[in-house]
């Protein structure tokens, strides 16, 4: 749940990026964080695990009005796609908001992205918490790769693997080009800050 900071008036909402391991979360954030530099207010942070990376950063989202008299901060996060790193990945998934999923478009992927989804089912609810209640949008990422002759997995087959039961809002995108990556991000602040606005007032 939102933290929320009387002495500042400040709600601090927290949006994770979750999906298999090199499926395109860093490549988001690293992409956001370089896009709208003016609106971030801290650091990015790595925290480097063998092989796989946790980043975070506080950002000031766009004119998006307040909650209750208090000024919105959101803070972005990824986890550590790798198995091994599944107690991190929960760690991160403490207090979370809002969640973007990043799906990794390769043909050679479409397990990975089926696991990834069934984990982030899992540790969610070890905090009680549900995949069908939570604010949601899904990201099929690395659709550029159709262009160097790379097998992609279709819109639709993504969708039937992934999305057919939790009717997520999805996007289409290439992190690496930053096709569609502000609009995902957009996309999970609104929902996010519209659910905790329902809940606080």
């Amino acid at each position: 749940m939102a933290l929320i900071n009387p002495k500042k008036k400040e709600v601090q909402v927290k949006v994770v990026y979750y999906g298999p391991g090199r499926g395109g979360k860093t490549t988001n954030l690293e992409y956001i964080n370089k896009k709208f530099k003016k609106r971030i207010q801290s650091e990015m942070v790595t925290v480097k695990t063998y092989g796989d990376r946790t980043l975070f950063f506080d950002f000031l989202p766009f004119d998006i009005g307040e909650i209750k008299g208090h000024s919105i901060k959101v803070q972005l996060y990824t986890v550590p796609g790798q198995v091994k790193y599944n107690a991190t990945r929960r760690l991160v998934l403490r207090g979370v908001d809002g969640l973007v999923f990043v799906a990794d478009s390769m043909d050679l992927r479409r397990e990975m992205n089926i696991r990834s989804l069934q984990n982030l089912k899992e540790n969610l609810e070890t905090f009680n918490k549900n995949i069908f209640n939570i604010p949601l949008v899904m990201q099929y990422n690395k659709r550029d790769l159709e262009e160097e002759g790379i097998p992609i997995l279709s819109i639709d087959t993504l969708q039937r693997d992934l999305n057919s039961r939790l009717q997520a809002p999805f996007f289409p995108a290439s992190a690496v080009k930053g096709e569609n990556v502000p609009e995902t991000m957009k996309k999970i602040i609104a929902l996010t800050v519209s659910s905790l606005r329902k809940k606080l007032e």
